[in-house]
Formats: C-alpha cells, sequence, structure tokens
C-alpha cells in the first residue's frame, strides 16, 4: 500500500508551497541569485557564500519533490496501526526512499544521510545531497504534533545551491525552488528553542533582548516558524548535525533569512567531521539586535 501511495505521489501530486500566503507573488531572491564567489576564490574557500542556488530548476525541483513525497511516507506511516516504534520505520522508510530516488533521479551525485554509512568519497565528490530522512523523531512519534520535518539539501563545490525543508503534519513545504519574501514579523520577539534540550544560552539571550520563548520541536520546523513569521529567530547550541541544519540553511538564505554559528563564523557543509553544534537563523528585523547580543554574550562565556 505504501509502494503505490508513493508511486502515485511522485508522479502526479503537484507541489505545494510554504509561503505562498505571506507574499503578493514568488520571486527569486535576487541577493542570492546573483551570489557569485569574488574573484580569485576557489568554490571550496571557506569565504564563499554559503549558499549559491544552482542554475538548474530541475536541482530545485527535485529537493522539493523529494522532501515532500518522503514527508506523505511519513504520514501514511503514522497512520497505520500496530508499530512500535514508528520513529524507527520512519527513519528507516523514508531514507531508503530518498537514496533510491537519488540514485536513480541523481546516479553521478554522493549523499551524505543521518541514517546511512558515511561514505567518504564524498569528500572528492563535486555534488552531495545531504538528507535528513525525518528531522524531530520524537515529535513524529507523538500523536498530533506537526513539528517534524524531511530535509533535503544539495551542495555544489563549497556551498549549499538548493534545499527542501518539508513539514507534512502541517501540509507545507518550504524550498529554495521558489522563494518569497519572509512573512510579517511576530508582534514580540519571539526565539525559538529546542523542545528536549533548550541551551541555557537561549535563555539568556531572551533575558537580554526581553524576549519570550518558544520550545519546537525539529530543527527544520524552528527553522520554517522564523520564515513564516511565528518566531523572530532560532538559536541553537549543545549539538547538532550537518543534516540537521543543511536544508533549513538553504531554504533560509534563499527567502532573505541571515544566519551564522554562534562565534560570527558561516556554517560548512560536507566537512569531513559532519558536526556543526551551534546555529543562528533570525529575521532580517532582528538581526542587528540578535547579533551584538549574541556576540557579548559568548565573548563574556570564552573569558
Amino acid at each position: 500500500m505504501a509502494t503505490f501511495l508513493i508511486s502515485e505521489i511522485w508522479s502526479k501530486r503537484p507541489f505545494r508551497h510554504g509561503v505562498v500566503t505571506c507574499a503578493q507573488e514568488i520571486l527569486l531572491s535576487t541577493s542570492q541569485a546573483d551570489a557569485v564567489p569574488p574573484s580569485g576564490m576557489s568554490p571550496t574557500d571557506d569565504r564563499a557564500p554559503v549558499y549559491i542556488p544552482t542554475q538548474d530548476p530541475a536541482d530545485h525541483q527535485l529537493a522539493h519533490r523529494l522532501a515532500e513525497t518522503a514527508g506523505a511516507l511519513l504520514l501514511a506511516l503514522r497512520s497505520e496501526p500496530g508499530h512500535t516504534n514508528p520513529s524507527a520505520e520512519g527513519d528507516r522508510r523514508s531514507d531508503e526512499f530518498l537514496l533510491a530516488r537519488l540514485a536513480a533521479d541523481r546516479p553521478g551525485d554522493a549523499v551524505l544521510s543521518e541514517e546511512s554509512a558515511d561514505d567518504r568519497s564524498r569528500l572528492d565528490a563535486r555534488r552531495v545531497w545531504i538528507i535528513d530522512p525525518l528531522d524531530g523523531s520524537r515529535e513524529f512519534g507523538e500523536a498530533g504534533r506537526t513539528d517534524w520535518a524531511v530535509h533535503v539539501a544539495l551542495w555544489i563545490e563549497g556551498s549549499l545551491a538548493a534545499g527542501a525543508v518539508a513539514l507534512p503534519a502541517a501540509g507545507q513545504t518550504f524550498s529554495t525552488w521558489q522563494t518569497a519574501p519572509p512573512c510579517p514579523d511576530p508582534e514580540q520577539l519571539t526565539l525559538l528553542a529546542s523542545r528536549s534540550r533548550p541551551p541555557a544560552l537561549v535563555g539568556d539571550l531572551a533575558e537580554r533582548l526581553s524576549a519570550r520563548i518558544q520550545p519546537m520541536g525539529s530543527a527544520g520546523a524552528k527553522a520554517m516558524a522564523v520564515l513564516s513569521g511565528t518566531g523572530s529567530a532560532y538559536v541553537h547550541a549543545g549539538g547538532q548535525y550537518e543534516w540537521d541544519s543543511a536544508a533549513p540553511v538553504a531554504v533560509a538564505l534563499a527567502h532573505g533569512l541571515r544566519v551564522r554559528r554562534l562565534d560570527g563564523s558561516a556554517p560548512r557543509y560536507n566537512q569531513p567531521d559532519p558536526s556543526l553544534p551551534d546555529l543562528a537563523i533570525c529575521r532580517p528585523s532582528a538581526a542587528e539586535e540578535l547579533w551584538d547580543a549574541l556576540d557579548a554574550l559568548t565573548s563574556h562565556a570564552g573569558r
């Protein structure tokens, strides 16, 4: 039944866009579309932009479609009775589906997946797909929760190039395929933080900025909540990996959000060690205030 459902979705289902309702029109973010490495910079240089969109629309469309269809597979699984560990089964099925589709549609590309062994040949590859088949496994296993996601990102020669974050239970897929400006700012400065392990830093930031804290599950759900106007910023410290943030970062940058690591450096992907333990994503209107506060708190902690 699941195989029939997914084949039907893959061949016939129209794309959904997570932010259409927040914009007058769909447009490509010119600031990102025009981003190219400065003269004399190699494509793998640490100074290269975090996100340079691929000029092939098919890559953006594929990322969107993969995330959305894997999300439909997970929704179907969630409705099946009798699973003692639906999260583990969801991880497995989604990973198998994504790997199979990438092998068929992009056979020459490498893949880095949370749920599969790390093939180190990716380090010599020009194109690498970075995927999290089910981000927010805990929330997926809890009936009624919508804050879990599927992440699909494409990295090309030093920079993220395409990405999609599907929030299947919310009926939304955000991607770099067609982008829109962020939705209006929330009425109060709101920080999205991990539901299971909120870092102490977020509490310090909230106190300094007189902000409220909104706990949430998946990293992708939190990043897209910033894009959709539910939150002002998503701040994380204490441990993550490339698959947790690659797709959210690509989508955030394509839609005009701001991204950095806590120390002010840029996140880098397809590294030998995929650990990428901290991240901050925020709305443009909150960037200056938030970055100043982060700099003050992190410099104080480093003394």
